[in-house]
């Protein structure tokens, strides 16, 4: 009796131990949906399929993209800050509206700080300056002389926007003063570039690599610290005389706060061994995005860092919106 009475409590003694690893192993229990707030066809949108059908078939459940857009991303985010914490709504943010709208907009209904918890970081996308062929611009230095001695403008993706702020980073470390020249949205930006309107743009090197290679835009200068492994031939706008400049968004996953530290130590696992096959590094290479992992930890010392900086530009830029 006293045998069996000691081989019962060492079953349910396994039993409580192994009971949260075989329920963190159950995970996800129900399709998952990610989130991206802005419009398909965009950077954070291709990245976000990618994953989504990787991650949905290492995990035997559908992971389903859904496009949330307005409001600068603020419209997708506050869905997922307020979409229950089971773990099965994911948010795909970048650099750009996770850690400058705060700054940006007064009364946002969510605190990126408090109303999230980062999962993982999926990759880098180093953004160019591009002027088009016929400016008579042909380099940075071309681009300070040109500043320093007429009217250069400068189109983005409207105000508070990455490709707005990196306009106004560059005039305050070339002290040139390029007008800038609000769109909505980068595509019609472009296309007035295109179209002599106006004479540069900040841009997501994908966006624009298809005029590069045509010859119709030239690429002035990249602005990350390291040149892009897909773009080797484009300088840094460090390198060409401004060695503290570096901007090189990166892009990764987001959950409601409250999720289990477990559910979320558990995609972060499987995320990063999926940037690590070749199949991942190839497709985001092909979009000119370059896979970058980091723990959950490391992740948001990461938000706080890009927080405390972008708040800085937007209010040195005078940016506002309405």
């Amino acid at each position: 009796m006293r045998l069996i009475h000691a081989m019962a409590s060492t079953m349910i003694a396994a039993a409580c131990a192994t009971g949260p690893a075989l329920a963190a192993e159950a995970f996800p229990e129900k399709p998952v949906r990610l989130v991206v707030p802005q419009a398909p066809g965009g950077a954070s949108d291709t990245l976000a399929r990618i994953v989504a059908q990787a991650l949905g078939q290492k995990w035997g459940q559908p992971v389903v993209v859904e496009n949330r857009a307005g409001a600068g991303g603020n419209i997708g985010m506050e869905y997922v800050a307020t979409g229950g914490n089971d773990g099965h709504t994911l948010l795909m943010s970048y650099e750009g509206s996770h850690a400058i709208n705060p700054a940006l907009y007064k009364n946002l209904s969510f605190n990126v700080q408090r109303d999230f918890a980062p999962v993982a970081t999926l990759a880098t996308l180093p953004f160019v300056a591009v002027t088009r062929a016929s400016s008579g611009i042909k380099d940075l230095p071309g681009l300070v002389e040109a500043a320093k001695s007429r009217r250069v403008t400068y189109g983005s993706a409207g105000n508070g926007s990455v490709n707005h702020l990196l306009g106004e980073m560059f005039n305050s470390a070339a002290d040139v003063k390029m007008v800038h020249v609000p769109y909505r949205g980068a595509a019609p930006a472009i296309q007035d570039l295109l179209g002599g309107q106006i004479d540069v743009v900040f841009t997501s090197l994908p966006s624009v690599k298809g005029y590069i290679d045509a010859g119709t835009l030239v690429p002035l200068a990249v602005t990350s610290a390291k040149r892009s492994p897909h773009a080797q031939n484009i300088p840094t706008i460090a390198e060409q005389g401004y060695p503290t400049f570096d901007v090189n968004p990166w892009f990764g996953l987001f959950t409601a706060s409250g999720v289990s530290p477990e559910k979320v130590e558990r995609m972060n696992a499987d995320i990063r061994a999926l940037l690590e096959t070749p199949e991942i590094q190839q497709k985001f290479a092909a979009q000119g995005a370059v896979t970058y992992a980091t723990t959950p930890e490391q992740f948001g010392k990461q938000v706080d860092a890009a927080l405390e900086r972008w708040a800085e530009v937007v209010k040195s830029s005078g940016a506002q919106v309405e």
